[in-house]
């Protein structure tokens, strides 16, 4: 099966015909190409554009949606697990889009359900198609994604988009910048992945200077809703505001991209700018997150590479030391990646340190 759980997951060839895949689409509509096809989207968060943008992806193609846009009407609050909701689901549809709070939430379902898993975000973790939008977006803009400078501005912690577009991008040798408070820099298990692979990057704490070297300013909002410590919220909410005047001095080429919503850390003034690209960002989920659902329903060739298989290891409790993973709340396998002598936790891919199996 095609699931689109974690841009770990795709080949620098395989995104790339995914993103020609959504080209086609955007140009050329396939109104019954999913019309014998139902597209189940179980959002347990609150979503605007991810779950619009698959419905409408969804009917663009013909398919028929259902599911529900919060838990508080479904039997989650009975006390439903996750699992059951999947296995429930996968009677009723053929791919299920989810979006879910526990990092890991989407590989989980994906190992239990009998149809197709598309990820909508699993909680501080991934967001693939959100990346494939991106990479399209910058692609359409910069006209390659070959040796784009970069530069992340806002929470880079929790910000799953940061995530997944920093694996992506590191497969078409791209110099990162990333600019944070401390309490919400990047984690240091993304920063080994780029040590490992030889990619530039920087660690830093203004952006003005960043705006005359980079082509893409990817701004994010500080996600209140994913501090547990809500004074270090108060603390670093304001840190950074990117203004017009700000861009005076910005490369000719700069496109200024956000995931959204936005709050206070992008000014109004900035749309009026021809470096502002997050609403026609927005708007290309559209084509992309097709090219996501009929690629997951095997409406097109799709030639995956094969890959080296990893060392999976089962365990009979949870070892992972992410409060928030999936395998800490749910009844999973424990399942361990061992990877060049270390071990990682199968679905946040968290490295378990100082645990003795």
């Amino acid at each position: 099966m095609n699931h689109f759980i974690s841009m770990k997951d795709f080949s620098k060839n395989e995104i790339l015909e995914i993103l020609k895949r959504a080209n086609y689409l955007d140009s050329t509509p396939e109104r019954n190409l999913c019309r014998e096809n139902i597209v189940s989207t179980l959002f347990f968060e609150p979503s605007t554009r991810t779950r619009l943008s698959f419905v409408t992806a969804a009917y663009k193609l013909g398919a028929p949606v259902h599911g529900f846009d919060s838990p508080s009407g479904t039997s989650l609050q009975k006390g439903e697990s996750l699992r059951d909701t999947i296995k429930m689901a996968e009677s009723y549809c053929d791919t299920i889009v989810i979006r879910h709070p526990k990092d890991g939430s989407a590989r989980f379902a994906a190992d239990i359900s009998k149809v197709p898993v598309i990820n909508g975000g699993d909680g501080a973790n991934e967001h693939p198609s959100q990346t494939l939008l991106d990479l399209y977006t910058i692609q359409k803009e910069q006209e390659s994604l070959e040796n784009i400078k970069i530069a992340f501005l806002g929470d880079l912690k929790y910000g799953r988009t940061v995530h997944s577009l920093t694996k992506a991008l590191s497969l078409f040798n791209a110099e990162f910048y990333f600019i944070a408070a401390p309490e919400i820099q990047i984690p240091d298990y993304l920063l080994e992945e780029l040590r490992e692979k030889g990619i530039k990057y920087q660690l830093l704490d203004n952006f003005q200077e960043i705006v005359k070297k980079v082509d893409v300013l990817y701004v994010t909002r500080v996600q209140k809703e994913r501090f547990q410590d809500f004074s270090v919220y108060e603390k670093v909410k304001n840190n950074y505001i990117l203004k017009a005047e700000n861009l005076r001095n910005a490369k000719d080429n700069l496109i200024v991209m956000h995931p959204l919503p936005r709050v206070n850390e992008i000014a109004l003034d900035v749309d009026d700018t021809k470096f502002a690209k997050y609403f026609q960002q927005a708007a290309n989920g559209v084509p992309v997150r097709e090219a996501i659902i009929s690629l997951a329903l095997e409406k097109f060739p799709f030639s995956r590479e094969e890959k080296v298989q990893e060392e999976i290891l089962k365990n009979s409790k949870s070892l992972c030391q992410n409060n928030n993973c999936i395998s800490n709340s749910e009844e999973t396998d424990n399942k361990i990646v061992h990877h060049h002598g270390r071990d990682f936790c199968y679905y946040c891919r968290r490295e378990i340190k100082d645990v003795n199996r």
